[in-house]
C-alpha cells in the first residue's frame, strides 16, 4: 500500500546563494542536495532544502535552459495576483516561528504580517525571489469537515461576515 505526501516543490530563483542564506541561514532549513546538468544550450542547478518530515523545498537556477527573456521568480505578483495568493506555507510550531522572527530580524528582514486564522497563526515572510512564505503553527489546527468543505467550495460570503483583514495580530515595523 504506498501512500501520497509532498515530496519537494520546486521554484525558479534568480541569486542562487541569495536563496541559500534565506531558507539554510534564516529559515533554518539545511541544504541537502544540489545537481548541476547541461539542458538545452546552457545549464540548470537544481538544489534541495531539508524540512523536518523529509520533504524538501527546491529551486531551479536557470541559465540558457529555455527561460524567456524577462522571466519572473514571482509566483503570485509575477503572474498579476495579489502577494498572498500563491505562496509556500510550512508548518511549524512557535519556538520555530519565534527563532525564524529573529534571525530575520537580526539580518534586516522582517516579518510582514502576522494572522490568526482562528485554526492556526501563521508568520509571513518574503524570500529573495518575490516568494511569500507562510510559517503556519496549529492553534489547534484545520478543521476538516468535508461535507462542509464541499458546501462552503461554491458559497457567497454572507452580510456581515468579517473581512480578511479582521484577522491581522502583527504587522510588520
Amino acid at each position: 500500500m504506498s501512500s501520497a505526501s509532498l515530496h519537494h516543490v520546486a521554484f525558479a530563483c534568480r541569486d542562487p546563494e541569495a536563496t541559500r542564506h534565506f531558507y539554510e541561514d534564516l529559515l533554518g532549513f539545511p541544504l541537502v542536495h544540489t545537481e548541476v546538468a547541461p539542458v538545452e544550450r546552457g545549464f540548470i542547478r537544481h538544489f534541495f532544502f531539508a524540512l523536518d518530515d523529509g520533504s524538501c523545498v527546491a529551486f531551479f537556477d536557470l541559465h540558457d535552459a529555455g527561460e524567456q527573456p524577462g522571466w519572473s521568480t514571482e509566483i503570485a505578483t509575477g503572474l498579476g495576483l495579489p502577494l498572498w495568493c500563491n505562496h509556500l506555507a510550512l508548518r511549524a510550531d512557535d519556538a520555530k516561528q519565534d527563532e525564524v522572527r529573529a534571525r530575520v530580524e537580526a539580518d534586516g528582514g522582517e516579518l510582514l504580517v502576522v494572522l490568526d486564522h482562528e485554526w492556526c497563526e501563521s508568520h509571513y515572510y518574503l524570500d529573495p525571489n518575490g516568494i511569500l512564505v507562510e510559517l503556519c503553527r496549529d492553534t489547534p489546527g484545520m478543521p476538516t469537515d468535508a461535507a462542509l468543505a464541499r458546501e462552503l467550495l461554491t458559497a457567497m460570503p454572507q452580510a456581515g461576515t468579517p473581512g480578511a483583514e479582521t484577522r491581522v495580530v502583527d504587522h510588520a515595523r
